[in-house]
């Protein structure tokens, strides 16, 4: 989760909202990235669909079992609809998303029961740290 935290700070750093994503598989890092909808103008430019795409790239695979996507805040529905897709296999997050997270918080995406394919999820690692990140960029754009 700490590589993730350093590249929730470099959207930040940019003007994005700070959320960074990092998919590690068996062997180790495969891929790393940040929330850049704003500098890419494309509203699919979250952090995991960033990191989705280019582990796809990396593995020359658009499925990508046995792999654990770490991110700062709870993904929402576009994201859950993305790591379906790919079969990922865990999601660990820090924060929750209260406005639209769609794992635990307002929608339970990953592991609907009419779902073919189920992602085993974990909350709350480095949850403050990822939320006062998010406060304080927040705080600064008022």
């Amino acid at each position: 989760m700490s590589l993730a935290l350093q590249q929730a700070e470099l959207a930040q750093a940019q003007g994005e909202v700070p959320v960074g994503a990092v998919l590690v598989g068996p062997d180790g890092l495969i891929a790393q990235s940040f929330n850049q909808p704003i500098r890419r103008k494309d509203p699919t430019a979250h952090a995991e669909i960033n990191c989705l795409r280019d582990a796809g790239q990396i593995l020359n695979n658009y499925r990508l079992p046995g792999t654990t996507l770490y991110v700062t805040l709870e993904p929402c529905a576009m994201c859950a609809g993305a790591m379906i897709q790919a079969r990922l296999s865990r999601l660990v997050y820090a924060a929750p998303e209260h406005r639209s997270g769609a794992i635990d918080t307002v929608m339970q995406i990953l592991n609907h029961p009419a779902l073919n394919h189920h992602v085993e999820v974990r909350s709350g690692l480095m949850a403050e740290h990822s939320a006062q990140l998010l406060r304080d960029f927040f705080k600064a754009r008022r």
